[in-house]
């Protein structure tokens, strides 16, 4: 698989472009970012549009703001894409949106499939346990942008497709006595976290705790590639690491 990586020199973008060089089934044929130095075939781009060989799949570990140039370049040469950013503004989700009219692509807060399956056992959750209080604490390396995460507003979204009377608030601290219908994400950004995800659903006879706990940024790279495997099967339409459990 022939792969075209936005966002080389990131944290992500290392992580991924070390995976693709380090197996035999995949190739990173351009890798977009003007500070990466690498020895592939393509070499370096500041613009994708300098990207002229067609590739399998487009990955994209760089910032939300790429989507528009991202979108228009994959729809022009029918190249599925793998958008692994968060914090995307309601613009930009409908670029994604009619982008996924034209060709395939994926697109969730979070790569892991453990995310995803944390995600289907927090909705268990909750239709069990409709009364409960729910916190959701996320900790990341205090160098990411986005706050809270994207994977934190996945997860509440989660639980609000069961609870839809829920209210999402973000913030630390609780300003007023606590409503039922409220759901709380506290953000934490400490160090270089790799990233945790914990749902808290409190009762006055129980607590249940679901977590997740990334202990190495591959785990996400690992995902990335087997969502581009995914989206090389299907046609157009918006897929995410739902899709894959289903």
């Amino acid at each position: 698989m022939n792969i075209i990586v936005n966002g080389a020199d990131g944290k992500m973008g290392r992580v991924l472009c070390a995976l693709i060089k380090s197996g035999r089934e995949h190739r990173a044929l351009a890798l977009v970012d003007k500070a990466f130095e690498t020895d592939t075939e393509q070499g370096v781009f500041k613009n994708i549009f300098e990207c002229f060989e067609k590739a399998d799949v487009i990955i994209d570990f760089s910032f939300h703001t790429a989507v528009p140039v991202l979108c228009s370049y994959a729809v022009k040469t029918k190249t599925p894409l793998v958008i692994a950013t968060t914090g995307h503004t309601e613009r930009e989700k409908s670029v994604i949106c009619s982008c996924a009219r034209h060709i395939p692509v994926f697109c969730s807060a979070n790569m892991s499939l453990g995310v995803a399956l944390t995600a289907c056992i927090a909705k268990m959750t909750a239709k069990a346990f409709p009364e409960a209080e729910i916190d959701i604490v996320e900790t990341h390396h205090d160098k990411k942008a986005d706050f809270p995460s994207g994977t934190a507003l996945m997860l509440a979204e989660a639980v609000k497709a069961v609870r839809p009377q829920l209210a999402i608030r973000t913030g630390n601290t609780y300003s007023k006595a606590r409503d039922k219908n409220e759901l709380f994400i506290h953000s934490l950004r400490l160090g270089n976290a790799a990233g945790s995800h914990e749902i808290i659903f409190a009762l006055p006879s129980q607590t249940v705790t679901i977590r997740h706990e990334a202990h190495d940024r591959i785990l996400f790279a690992e995902g990335a590639l087997k969502a581009a495997g995914f989206i090389l099967k299907k046609e157009n339409g918006l897929f995410s690491a739902q899709d894959i459990l289903e």
